[in-house]
């Protein structure tokens, strides 16, 4: 068991955490976002995967945007 919660960590943090950010906002269990997400990408062919992009761009540059991180280069 151990292990499988190993697993779980990683894809989690490599995988964008689209499914767990969206599981939290709308209070839904984050392996029935997963499995719904599985089950559309086999019976659109795949269209899924863009929207998946989609959010998990938009969390990385709302991360950006509202907690105030900038890049901290400095232009001479």
């Amino acid at each position: 068991m151990e292990i499988f919660n190993q697993i779980r960590r990683f894809v989690e943090i490599n995988i964008f955490g689209v499914c767990s950010y969206l599981g939290e906002k709308f209070n839904i269990a984050t392996g029935k976002i997963r499995l719904y997400f599985i089950y559309l990408s086999f019976l659109t062919f795949g269209s899924p995967i863009i929207v998946y992009f989609i959010i998990a761009f938009w969390m990385n540059v709302k991360r950006y945007i509202f907690l105030g991180r900038r890049n901290q280069l400095r232009y001479k």
